[in-house]
C-alpha cells in the first residue's frame, strides 16, 4: 500500500507556522538575554491573515518552556479559540487593543526587564542621547506618565495604545516596556537594542561623571543613516535587514541548544 505524501502548506498555513515559531523562540531567548520575569510578562503575535487573533502561550509556562504547541489562539473578545491552557488577563487587557489599533503593531512584546526597568523608577525616566545605540530606538519612544495600576480592563490597553500610537516603544512609567513590530523578529531586535541602550545609559549615570550627549546634528545624521541607508551589500534579491539578520541568529543558536521549543 502507497501512504500518499502529505499535502504541502499553504502560504497562510506557512506563515501561521513561522509566526508560532518565531513567538515560541522569543520566549526562550528573552531568558538568555534576562528579559523574563519567570511566568509573567507577555508577548504576542497577530495571526496572519486574520484581522482579530493573536497568540500567545497559555499562562503558568516558565518562559524557558514554551513550545509551539503551548501558544493560544485568542480573539478580540478574549476567548481562546484554539488551544489549550488559561490567559493571562493582563496579556489580553494589554495586547489586544494595541493588536487591534494598528496593524503595524503586529507583535506585541511586553516585559519588566531589569535596565529599562531601572529607568522607569526615575523622575525624569528618559532615555537620553548619549550614543549611537540611542539613536537607533529614540525616535520610537512614547512615554506614559501615569501608571494607573493592573492592566485588567480593555479600556487600560485602549489607554497605552492612543499614547503610543505610531511609534513602537512605549515606555510605562513605573511599571515596565512594550515594544511592537511588524513581525517578532522585528519587535525583539528592537527590544534587545532598547535593553542595552538603557544598560549604558546606567552605567554612565554610576560613574557621577558629566555626561556628553549627541548633538542635534549629530543625533538627525545617525537616525538618518540607519532608515535611508543600506546595512551591507547583498544584492536587493537577497537583501534582509539586520533585525532578521539578528533573529535568524538566534533562532540558530536556539535550534542547537533546546530545538523542543518547536514541538
Amino acid at each position: 500500500m502507497t501512504i500518499a505524501a502529505p499535502a504541502p502548506l499553504s502560504a497562510i498555513d506557512l506563515a501561521v507556522r513561522e509566526a508560532r515559531l518565531d513567538l515560541a523562540a522569543a520566549h526562550r531567548v528573552a531568558v538568555w538575554h534576562d528579559f523574563a520575569e519567570g511566568i509573567y510578562n507577555h508577548f504576542t503575535v497577530a495571526v496572519p491573515r486574520r484581522e482579530d487573533q493573536f497568540l500567545v502561550p497559555a499562562f503558568g509556562l516558565h518562559w524557558s518552556e514554551v513550545r509551539t504547541s503551548d501558544l493560544l489562539t485568542v480573539d478580540f473578545e478574549g476567548q481562546v479559540v484554539d488551544g489549550a491552557g488559561i490567559l493571562q488577563r493582563s496579556a489580553y487587557c494589554i495586547h489586544a487593543p494595541i493588536h487591534a489599533a494598528n496593524p503595524k503593531h503586529a507583535a506585541v512584546l511586553h516585559t519588566h526587564m531589569p535596565h529599562a526597568g531601572a529607568l522607569l523608577r526615575l523622575q525624569e525616566p528618559f532615555l537620553l542621547p548619549l550614543g549611537q545605540t540611542e539613536a537607533l530606538v529614540l525616535d520610537q519612544i512614547a512615554y506614559d506618565h501615569e501608571y494607573d495600576g493592573l492592566a485588567r480592563d480593555w479600556a487600560e490597553g485602549e489607554r497605552l495604545a492612543r499614547i503610543l500610537g505610531e511609534k513602537t516603544i512605549l515606555f510605562m512609567g513605573n511599571h515596565g516596556v512594550l515594544v511592537t513590530g511588524r513581525t517578532v523578529a522585528e519587535a525583539y531586535d528592537r527590544l534587545y537594542t532598547l535593553e542595552r541602550a538603557a544598560r549604558v545609559q546606567l552605567y554612565a549615570l554610576w560613574t557621577g561623571r558629566p555626561l556628553k550627549p549627541l548633538s542635534a546634528p549629530q543625533l538627525e545624521k545617525a537616525q538618518r543613516q540607519f532608515h535611508q541607508t543600506p546595512l551591507h551589500d547583498a544584492a536587493a534579491t537577497h537583501y534582509k535587514p539586520g533585525y532578521q539578520l539578528h533573529f535568524e541568529a538566534l533562532r540558530r543558536l536556539l535550534d542547537r541548544r533546546e530545538p523542543d521549543y518547536r514541538d
